[in-house]
């Protein structure tokens, strides 16, 4: 009944408390016509429906679907393609940022969705009928929403803009995990110096693979202060190890020899190879000016298009746009670069400029405005 469709509607239940990866609980799909919850504790054979979000005369509909995408990728070994976000497109049609689904819904269709099951353990057997109505509510009305979304974004000539982003969802490497880059995401990693983050890359990396491999939360290996901890006294002996506040002793015991080994390797990286932690640093005199023009030519370009300014960029992205990191910014590249970043690469090389006219923000070469906000 699905396979004629030019639209599936798709979601997913999951559950990690208890585990590193994500266990699939349900999968919910649905056509303008029909909809259907597929319980995997029961369906063991899955390749018909992975057949469904392979096809490519089908466009598979999300809605903030990073999460989903990487659960489908990690089985399939692939992302479903093509795919639409919903709450990626709902933004450049005037909706708030990150707008939720129950708003999304109650917007474009006119139905409000209860919220009752937001929490319920999607694991436990069986499933109760309000349970069921909630899973297949997240995903019946969204072929009229993707609908709404494309015929006004199609009328808006917006539709291009989604490219870029949605097959970035759609790369498996978005969803690949890189033991030796996860000490960046170590809470107060910032505060070693260099020779302790080196050690603290090494601690992380074995973290994440002795996670993996054990398919446990990383915070029941050792805790980020711990790990941080770690770094900072370097142990190079079971006793020094055993000294770490908060190492787990059953873990130290277990891995101690790997953890210790990963610290001599932090220990012995040369000087001129030592990991840097680009912290943030707030921005000051000029530099800050300057963020605070691009906030104006980002205000304006959003009024022009009728979206929310953080569509383009946030504060955070223009800090970082103006403190040199050009190149890694997404208004370097695609429809942010064509609508806004442009603008912004002028206003840093000193090709436009800002003034105000008539209580108005004006962009633009001198006499020559191009664009215009009121205050």
């Amino acid at each position: 009944m699905m396979r004629g469709a030019d639209v599936l509607a798709v979601d997913t239940e999951f559950m990690r408390e208890r585990t590193y990866f994500a266990r699939l609980c349900l999968i919910q799909v649905a056509t303008d016509d029909v909809a259907a919850i597929v319980d995997p504790f029961v369906v063991k054979d899955l390749e018909p429906l992975f057949e469904l979000f392979r096809d490519p005369g089908i466009t598979k509909v999300f809605h903030a679907g990073s999460q989903d995408l990487e659960i489908l990728v990690r089985m399939m070994g692939e992302a479903p393609a093509p795919i639409f976000d919903t709450q990626v497109a709902a933004t450049l049609a005037g909706l708030p940022s990150q707008v939720g689904y129950q708003a999304l819904i109650k917007s474009l269709v006119g139905v409000e969705l209860g919220k009752a099951h937001t929490f319920t353990d999607w694991a436990r057997r069986p499933l109760s009928e309000d349970q069921i109505r909630y899973a297949l509510d997240d995903v019946v009305y969204m072929p009229k929403a993707y609908r709404v979304l494309h015929e006004q974004l199609s009328a808006a000539g917006r539709l291009a803009w989604l490219a870029e982003d949605f097959e970035r969802m759609a790369d498996p490497a978005t969803y690949e995990v890189r033991p030796e880059e996860q000490y960046r995401r170590v809470k107060r990693a910032s505060s070693l110096d260099r020779r302790s983050l080196a050690v603290l890359r090494e601690a992380a990396a074995w973290r994440e693979r002795e996670a993996q491999q054990r398919d446990v939360p990383k915070r029941w290996l050792v805790s980020d202060e711990s790990l941080v901890e770690l770094a900072r006294r370097a142990p190079l002996t079971p006793e020094a190890l055993a000294g770490v506040r908060g190492l787990n002793e059953q873990v130290a015991r277990r891995s101690g020899e790997d953890i210790i080994e990963g610290v001599r390797r932090g220990k012995s990286v040369p000087d001129d190879e030592l990991p840097r932690f680009e912290k943030r640093r707030r921005l000051e005199g000029e530099l800050d000016e300057l963020a605070d023009a691009m906030s104006a030519i980002v205000r304006v370009r959003a009024k022009q298009h009728g979206v929310a300014p953080t569509l383009f960029a946030t504060r955070d992205d223009l800090e970082r746009f103006a403190g040199g990191e050009r190149e890694v910014s997404p208004l370097s590249s695609g429809w942010r670069h064509a609508l806004v970043g442009a603008d912004l690469e002028a206003l840093l090389d000193g090709r436009i400029g800002l003034s105000v006219r008539d209580g108005r923000v004006v962009l633009g070469e001198p006499g020559k405005p191009l664009e215009a906000e009121d205050h």
